[in-house]
């Protein structure tokens, strides 16, 4: 399988900003250092295009993020300062997100070491997210003929609303998001199954409404590409997560999505999703876990056969 990292496209944030983004390095440095992948499968993707991105977003909203004049509203909305480098990082981002489509479809797994931006809807971003990844690789993909059915399995600790509003439509793209119901956002959008925990969920009802989950939305788009979300956030150390979900609950959750999907011989490629632990080391060693099972589940994927 092949990794994308774009963590060499360095956002400018201010002093004190909360978001945790030295955690891309630190993982893709311990990727190589563990020699996971051999490093000549740890890219640097190309960006998407302007043609790909206006196939999920408006062009006005493109073109103000191409020329800055996003207004303030929508720049607080985002939560990232404007700069000609978010722009690149964001067009790099998702377009790790499609390279990684495009190795799940030759090797059965891709990775994107950052990715996962479900709160972008057409035409504006919230919640760090100015595109939306997993829906302009789908549609990408679909229109360049190489799938038809897709299903995003979310498991961020946060609803994936903007990726619900996409794709509520269209019947090609189904959309699972299992998240915390008190938790940003605090307007959802209606998805084709959302699964909504209380705060304070464990491991046992966390990992039973996984699976449930996963196996309904592979019974029902019968899908030719998965894009999983593997949040950090269900982590009970999450400062923004509510969720009580251990590290080995978080394995077994990635277990069971890969394992369906791996059953069904379905592609897969995974995003890392959001990660607020007070301990960077924590969110980066719940990413790892999750491409370390893949390396161990890779192998060439034809059919379809979903377990009974």
């Amino acid at each position: 399988m092949d990794v994308f990292y774009t963590d060499c496209f360095v956002l400018p944030l201010p002093e004190g900003h909360r978001f945790p983004m030295s955690k891309y390095a630190r993982l893709r440095e311990r990727v190589v250092a563990t020699g996971l992948v051999p490093p000549e499968r740890v890219r640097v993707p190309p960006a998407v295009t302007d043609e790909q991105i206006v196939l999920v977003h408006a062009a006005d909203y493109l073109e103000r993020v191409r020329m800055g004049t996003l207004s303030r509203q929508e720049v607080r909305r985002i939560g990232f300062p404007w700069s000609p480098a978010l722009v690149e990082r964001s067009c790099r981002s998702s377009g790790a997100t499609l390279a990684a489509c495009r190795s799940a479809l030759q090797y059965g797994y891709g990775v994107n070491l950052a990715g996962g931006t479900h709160h972008a809807f057409r035409d504006r971003g919230e919640g760090y997210c100015v595109f939306n990844d997993s829906v302009i690789a789908a549609r990408v993909l679909q229109a360049e003929g190489l799938v038809e059915r897709v299903a995003i399995i979310d498991c961020d600790v946060h609803q994936g609303n903007g990726t619900a509003a996409l794709v509520r439509d269209d019947p090609t793209i189904f959309s699972l998001s299992i998240h915390g119901a008190k938790n940003f956002p605090f307007h959802k959008e209606e998805g084709d199954l959302d699964i909504a925990l209380d705060d304070g969920t464990g491991d046992a009802a966390y990992l039973e409404a996984v699976e449930y989950g996963v196996y309904h939305a592979l019974q029902t788009i019968r899908a030719d590409l998965v894009l999983y979300l593997a949040g950090a956030d269900p982590f009970e150390g999450d400062t923004l997560g509510r969720l009580a979900v251990s590290k080995q609950g978080l394995a077994a959750r990635d277990e069971i999505v890969l394992g369906y999907c791996r059953a069904a011989h379905i592609p897969v490629a995974v995003t890392m999703a959001g990660g607020y632990a007070r301990n960077i080391e924590d969110i980066v060693s719940i990413n790892y876990q999750t491409i370390a099972l893949m390396a161990a589940l890779q192998r060439p994927t034809t059919g379809s056969a979903l377990p009974a």
